[in-house]
């Protein structure tokens, strides 16, 4: 299994945008980070985890010649955006894109892409096969998914362990419960904002802590602010076994 990150960035990605600090001017490629998702990749199926407003792009940059599925984690905009883009697959490979939600980003979905769902048939609107997930482990062809719900502020959402990778983006608060389910993996994906106390999410002390928890061979930190610093400066900061995450990455399992 190849896990690609395609994007590791906040809500408003990294340059954002007429911010003139040292991290949004910087010309490392490190630093220049799409909106957050990443594509499972096995010799039967090709999966992203969300579909933010870089999708496209994302699709370009990485060669992607073949998708099956998205399984979304939420509704926010940053992560649900770019599922229009679909449209491009649906066309080379006569058939739907399965869609991987539960009951109520199902329902944000509708209410963002109406014409979708209308049933009125126009032509070349994104086709799509909806399957509503909850807590229970499924299966998309031979690849296990075992959702993982973590507190985004006070919205659920959903994270994922597949094999022995999880990945966790938005997470604030991790119930015991859940914690369980992610113990004994070997890579884990968990959300590092920003080193300044915030509402909804992991800041990068919290995330330290978390990984020291959970304890993974590898930790890798994503959905990452301009605010955190620049990537070089952050990596001498971070304990053995984690690492800052960046857009290209792959990891094979």
């Amino acid at each position: 299994m190849t896990i690609t990150f395609l994007g590791t960035g906040t809500s408003q990605g990294v340059p954002v945008i007429a911010c003139n600090c040292e991290v949004c001017l910087s010309t490392d490629k490190h630093d220049k980070r799409l909106r957050s998702s990443v594509l499972i990749e096995t010799e039967e199926k090709v999966i992203a985890i969300d579909s933010g407003p870089d999708f496209r792009y994302q699709m370009l940059r990485a060669k992607v010649q073949h998708l099956d599925a998205i399984v979304f984690t939420h509704e926010h905009k940053d992560h649900i955006a770019g599922m229009d883009d679909i449209r491009a697959f649906n066309y080379k490979q006569n058939a739907p894109i399965d869609i991987y939600a539960d009951e109520r980003v199902q329902k944000a979905l509708v209410r963002e892409f109406p014409y979708i769902f209308d049933g009125t048939g126009y032509p070349g609107i994104p086709q799509v096969n909806m399957h509503i997930i909850a807590l229970d482990p499924f299966m998309i062809g031979n690849v296990e998914f075992v959702p993982i719900e973590v507190f985004h502020y006070r919205l659920p959402i959903k994270g994922f362990r597949i094999k022995d990778f999880t990945y966790l983006t938005d997470a604030k608060t991790i119930p015991d419960a859940e914690r369980k389910k992610i113990k004994g993996t070997k890579i884990l994906v968990i959300n590092a904002l920003q080193k300044e106390t915030h509402i909804s999410h992991f800041t990068l002390e919290e995330a330290i802590a978390f990984a020291n928890d959970i304890g993974a061979e590898t930790t890798y930190f994503t959905h990452i602010s301009h605010r955190l610093g620049k990537h070089a400066d952050v990596s001498k900061e971070l304990p053995a076994g984690i690492e800052l995450a960046y857009d290209g990455l792959k990891l094979t399992i």
